[in-house]
């Protein structure tokens, strides 16, 4: 990657990489963030700038393959310490911003890392506070500038300013060190190792090398999805293999990209930003389609009829077109659809399309399952969503839908390069340049998922068409088997009520060993709270609007309507609202967004006990 890197400068030093932004303003007195412009760097900018960084760290006397650790939100100074890193030969250890201090020791202890990137003072603080547990790690390198209140033994904390003033110095000293080292680089040299967020027990490290991110590059531009002329919207976690592997296509390709990880700034820098292509977990398109949906039956009457309309258009319009392009190869419409279609756009379509910016060509939705109906929505409305698929022990991208051509329902075809193929039990299983070389100090957990020929076992189920798309139908530990045998995939139920219920954040769908199935619901509190405002119950908190009666019966309507489309086997016969909604600090979600279950049931055993009592077990 970092040969890639420096064959991008070469070939176009002058032209835009990247845009962030910078405060202008200082912060408004009600707490909003003041006003902001966007700075650019060009290709050549960047290289300077990197260079120096990658110097520094030489100075530090960080060597080949040693770790350095980024521990930071999304931001343009994590893409330049990254490549500084991978330029001095190293390798990057990610952390999230939101690790607490314990498991970052972990992480840091554990992949044996020399150095940290950290953000900000929260950041080095969690360092400072385990430092005795980690003797490797002599250096802190803080973005903006932040210090610890006093010394701290064994540990030397500069400012990026300051590293890449030492790395000035040492390139006037040694003016070909940077292009030596990256010339040395070999194909399975460690570049990155990325710790899995599991839902038990101790993340992880995955080793990926140089040659997954090259591969990813190479496959990334072969694939034709993004041109030169793009500009990508970038706010994904850095941390997660799916941002990073957003930054090797970008280093290959030579588009531009906007970088800002805030995701609370997401809605107000499309239109600033004016991308025509992002990636996002679905989660963000459950949550823009719940907005939408929320708003419109908040103000009810014709507004709230039109858009049920509209929408209903839009699916309609999605499906036909997806099941001509299958059944002909293009996509037709009978008169009429086309016609009701036109009109629903620009009433309803046109003002979604300028939220994401007005020049989206498409999105890219990767690391958990979008439910269908969601998907034939924004594919109506003209935002285009093509689901892919992978792993971090695959470098993220392993499939993905193509251009025009994408199936909603199924996650692509695979890369150039990748071969998928299903196991007698239902398993997919990969492999490719882009899977992983093993865990990080665990060769008895490499082996039970990777086998001698190079197929990783990814623990999904899956199924592959005539066509080669893949299809992922759940996790093969997620599936379950109700006391009347019948098996049940949750991910496919909870799918279908987010299409539904327009003021639901998450559902897990409980039944394995019981005789019928229930759910525990959480509510997305801005919607719920739109709701509260125009229903005379403003000034409540979220727990006193989940014990309404009017919400439980609201809530209850869309569970019914969800039965009407399931096998009775499926059907969820109870249901709770949750007092709050899942989040990472509890534990309960991922920093990818992904639910950890076990912890989610074990937090809510008697909720799920209570749903259970006085059930006849079969």
């Amino acid at each position: 990657m970092a040969q890639l890197f420096l064959e991008r400068v070469a070939a176009t030093p002058d032209l835009e990489a990247y845009r962030y932004p910078v405060p202008v303003d200082a912060q408004a007195a009600d707490g909003s963030p003041g006003a902001e412009q966007w700075r650019t760097l060009s290709w050549g900018q960047t290289a300077r700038r990197v260079n120096r960084i990658a110097a520094g760290l030489m100075a530090l006397g960080i060597r080949p393959e040693e770790r350095v650790a980024i521990a930071s939100s999304t931001r343009i100074e994590w893409i330049l310490a990254d490549l500084g890193v991978m330029c001095a030969g190293a390798a990057t250890t990610t952390v999230y911003p939101t690790t607490n201090a314990d498991e970052t020791s972990y992480i840091l202890s554990d992949s044996g890392s020399r150095a940290l990137f950290a953000e900000d003072a929260a950041q080095l603080a969690k360092v400072v506070e385990c430092k005795s547990d980690l003797p490797e790690l002599g250096f802190v390198v803080t973005f903006d500038g932040a210090a610890p209140d006093e010394d701290v033994p064994g540990l030397e904390v500069l400012s990026l300013a300051e590293l890449e003033q030492r790395g000035a110095t040492y390139l006037d000293e040694h003016p070909d060190a940077i292009t030596k080292t990256v010339e040395a680089i070999e194909r399975d040299q460690l570049a990155t190792l990325i710790y899995t967020s599991g839902t038990t027990g101790r993340p992880k490290g995955v080793r990926l090398v140089h040659d997954c991110w090259s591969y990813q590059a190479v496959a990334q531009e072969a694939l034709g999805l993004m041109n030169a002329d793009d500009v990508q919207y970038l706010w994904l976690p850095l941390s997660h293999v799916f941002g990073k592997t957003l930054t090797s296509g970008h280093i290959k390709v030579g588009f531009v990209t906007a970088v800002d990880g805030r995701v609370d700034r997401i809605i107000h820098n499309l239109p600033v930003v004016k991308p025509t292509f992002m990636a996002a977990a679905p989660r963000v398109f459950e949550k823009v389609y719940n907005g939408i949906a929320a708003k419109a039956r908040g103000e009810g009457g014709a507004k709230y009829a039109i858009f049920q309309w509209a929408a209903g258009v839009a699916r309609e319009y999605g499906r036909v077109g997806q099941e001509s392009l299958v059944a002909k190869g293009k996509r037709e419409y009978p008169f009429g659809l086309a016609l009701k279609h036109t009109v629903a756009d620009k009433l309803v379509y046109g003002k979604i399309r300028e939220a994401f910016g007005g020049r989206m060509r498409a999105c890219i939705s990767g690391s958990a399952s979008l439910a269908p109906e969601i998907g034939y929505f924004f594919s109506g409305a003209g935002v285009h969503i093509l689901e892919g698929y992978g792993l971090t022990e695959s470098s993220a991208a392993s499939t993905v839908n193509p251009g025009e051509d994408y199936r909603i329902g199924t996650v692509g075809r695979p890369l150039p390069g990748t071969e998928v193929r299903i196991a007698e039990d239902g398993e997919v299983l990969l492999r490719g340049p882009a899977v992983m070389r093993g865990y990080h100090n665990q060769p008895e957990k490499t082996a039970e998922v990777l086998e001698e020929d190079g197929w990783f076992h990814t623990g999904d189920i899956g199924e592959l068409d005539e066509a080669g798309f893949l299809r992922i139908t759940d996790r093969k530990k997620d599936m379950f088997k109700t006391s009347g045998g019948k098996y049940v995939a949750p991910s496919e139920v909870e799918g279908k009520f987010k299409a539904i219920c327009a003021y639901v954040s998450n559902i897990l769908v409980i039944g394995n060993g019981r005789n019928y199935c229930t759910a525990l619901i959480s509510l997305d509190e801005p919607a719920l709270l739109d709701w509260a405002k125009a229903h005379g119950q403003e000034g409540k908190g979220y727990a006193e609007l989940c014990a309404l009666p009017e919400v439980k019966s609201m809530i209850e309507a869309d569970v019914q309507t969800l039965n009407g489309q399931l096998q009775r086997w499926q059907t969820i016969k109870k249901f709770e609202l949750l007092p709050r909604d899942l989040d990472i600090e509890h534990g309960e979600l991922t920093p990818s967004l992904k639910v950890r279950r076990p912890v989610v049931e074990k937090e809510y055993a008697g909720l799920i006990e209570g749903m259970y009592e006085g059930a006849r077990e079969k």
